[in-house]
């Protein structure tokens, strides 16, 4: 694509956590299999973010609570084999990592070495910080997650929930980035906290909800091409895919129908 940066090695973390010190804003959006990463990662995406979003938006249910850590590692290996440029990053789902420590290194592990992706993600920021540092010390690139934690649904009552408490926000952030995060997502949270937390912290913020004033910003890639319907006040719509697909399917339908299609040009001879 004319004008995308194409570096010619595979972004890393190194480079994603430059990128704060040089004014480059970061680009992320979530990919769930082989053909969207690839679509994206040509595109020229910073990275991609396999998300235990797949819950809701590849399973259909109604939370990221049921996604399992072998559901994780398989969605995560198609997405980290199609991507040649973009960083890959893996959520670490629901109960894999709030056990232990312990626990959070062995899973993280295992989706380092069974994906091929480059670094995890967990949510939570003070209260993981024992276990930020101890994927750090092995030397697991973890992104940390804080504000509106879709795996803490039950406790906010649902996910537009935003979080206010700029105090609370500011520690988080600020113990994920000691800890060893390499960065941390903001989710609904009031643009004034974000931009005070990415003032603070030398480590990317990447948004979601969270204003224009972070270091990048995140969303999910079904949400902002239109196929899901989701249209939250955060959220810009960048394509209508669903209306495009729902009538080159409906267009399709009707010739096979009407005997349109296949003709003679579609036959063997």
């Amino acid at each position: 694509m004319q004008g995308t940066p194409k570096p010619a090695r595979a972004i890393t973390v190194p480079d994603f956590v430059k990128a704060k010190a040089e004014g480059r804003r970061l680009s992320v959006l979530t990919a769930y299999d082989h053909l969207w990463a690839s679509i994206l990662d040509e595109a020229g995406i910073d990275a991609i973010l396999v998300g235990d979003t797949l819950g809701m938006v590849v399973q259909g249910r109604s939370s990221t609570l049921p996604v399992t850590l072998d559901q994780m590692i398989y969605h995560g290996e198609m997405v980290a084999r199609a991507a040649k440029r973009a960083l890959v990053i893996v959520d670490l789902p629901f109960m894999s990592y709030q056990v232990s420590p312990r626990q959070a290194v062995k899973n993280a592990g295992r989706i380092l070495k069974e994906t091929g992706a480059s670094s995890v993600k967990l949510e939570g920021g003070e209260g993981q910080a024992e276990t930020i540092a101890a994927l750090a010390k092995v030397d697991i690139p973890v992104m940390a997650h804080i504000g509106m934690r879709p795996q803490s649904v039950r406790k906010y009552g649902r996910m537009s929930a935003i979080q206010r408490d700029a105090d609370q926000l500011l520690k988080d952030a600020k113990a994920a980035a000691d800890a060893g995060a390499f960065s941390i997502v903001l989710e609904l949270i009031p643009q004034d906290a974000a931009k005070a937390i990415t003032e603070a912290v030398a480590i990317p913020t990447i948004g979601i909800g969270a204003g224009p004033h972070c270091d990048g910003q995140v969303l999910v890639t079904p949400d902002m091409m239109g196929l899901t319907g989701f249209k939250p006040k955060f959220l810009k719509a960048y394509a209508d895919l669903r209306a495009a697909i729902t009538d080159a399917t409906r267009a399709y339908a009707e010739d096979v129908r009407e005997g349109r299609f296949p003709d003679e040009s579609h036959a063997h001879k």
